[in-house]
């Protein structure tokens, strides 16, 4: 069986936050959704959980991360396409989201990233596929 990721992120407003990321093209799984819990799909075995803080917070005992004034973690999502990255950060912004950081390209490799409604960073990256250094 392959290994799956569940990446569990705290977040103030589960149907805001399901909205935005609908806008972006990504689907819920209805199984591990609920009033608290969002299942966002990434990929085949690849899970984003957006839990409500006060259910976020049953899981760890340290305090959340206020992502206006802390990096708590770099999400990085590889993308099909330049174009892929620049629709996902277009349809980002659209739905209320901003620009983490502008636009780089490295001939090999092209990134951008966003943050989402509740601050946490989503860095979406292209690579040419021959063009990758050795």
């Amino acid at each position: 069986m392959a290994r799956q990721i569940y990446v569990n992120l705290p977040v103030r407003d589960l149907p805001r936050t399901r909205e935005f990321f609908s806008a972006l093209g990504f689907t819920f799984e209805p199984k591990f959704s609920n009033d608290d819990a969002a299942c966002m799909v990434i990929a085949e075995n690849i899970f984003a959980m957006l839990l409500v803080e006060p259910f976020f917070r049953g899981f760890t005992r340290k305090t959340i991360c206020d992502t206006t004034q802390s990096t708590e973690v770099l999400i990085c999502l590889s993308c099909d396409s330049r174009k892929h990255v620049k629709d996902l950060v277009a349809k980002a912004v659209a739905a209320g989201g901003t620009i983490a950081r502008e636009e780089k390209d490295h001939g090999f490799m092209y990134e951008h990233a966003f943050e989402d409604l509740d601050g946490h960073t989503w860095e979406l990256v292209y690579m040419e596929p021959d063009a990758v250094p050795a």
